[in-house]
């Protein structure tokens, strides 16, 4: 197995708090991980490590390859039309268009693509979100409640669009409350670390 992402002994310090240490996991090709737990328990910070946007307090993080990474916040300009705001991110990903257009297809967004970023709803913001990342061709899939507001239409094609991604030798951390009906899906349980 050829390994994407590895963690090595990470501790995460939050304020004065430390949410978990000794932590390691490896991701391989096709692999997902699970990340559960109440709120507070660190699936958040855990990602935020995994993409280099929140130094370990111990330990090490090694990525092989890209990351793409969906959070709280969708990163695309609220004042642009979808297209516009999703072409931003293709030029900083250095893909084509033809890339856009096809995850544009895959999360059923063609009828948006005019509609400015801040006027989509919750759902359809995350919807967009997954667009930049698949668009991104990034090995690597950092997902922190990526189904949050998604009807279950939406959530199907997040969930086939996960399973591709593995198919094709991407790895994915999943951070979420439930584990989205993905088939062969490992689990840590932050909440049982603490």
């Amino acid at each position: 197995m050829t390994a994407l992402l590895r963690l090595d002994r990470v501790a995460c310090i939050r304020g004065d708090r430390l949410l978990f240490e000794s932590l390691s996991l490896t991701l391989n090709r096709g692999d997902a991980l699970w990340l559960r737990g109440p709120n507070g328990t660190g699936k958040s910070s855990l990602i935020r490590v995994a993409a280099g946007l929140l130094r370990a307090a111990a330990g090490t993080v090694e990525r092989y390859e890209r990351s793409a990474l969906i959070d709280e916040n969708a990163a695309l300009d609220t004042e642009l039309p979808l297209r516009r705001a999703l072409d931003f991110w293709a030029r900083i990903d250095t893909v084509d268009g033809h890339s856009v257009d096809r995850a544009i297809a895959e999360m059923a967004l063609a009828p948006l693509a005019e509609v400015p970023v801040g006027m989509l709803s919750t759902g359809q913001r995350k919807r967009a979100a997954m667009v930049r990342v698949i668009a991104s061709g990034a090995p690597i899939w950092l997902l922190d409640e990526p189904a949050n507001g998604m009807d279950d239409a939406a959530q199907a094609r997040l969930v086939a669009a996960i399973a591709k991604h593995r198919a094709n030798g991407g790895a994915v951390l999943l951070a979420s409350h439930f584990p989205l009906g993905l088939g062969d899906l490992a689990e840590l349980d932050l909440g049982a670390l603490a």
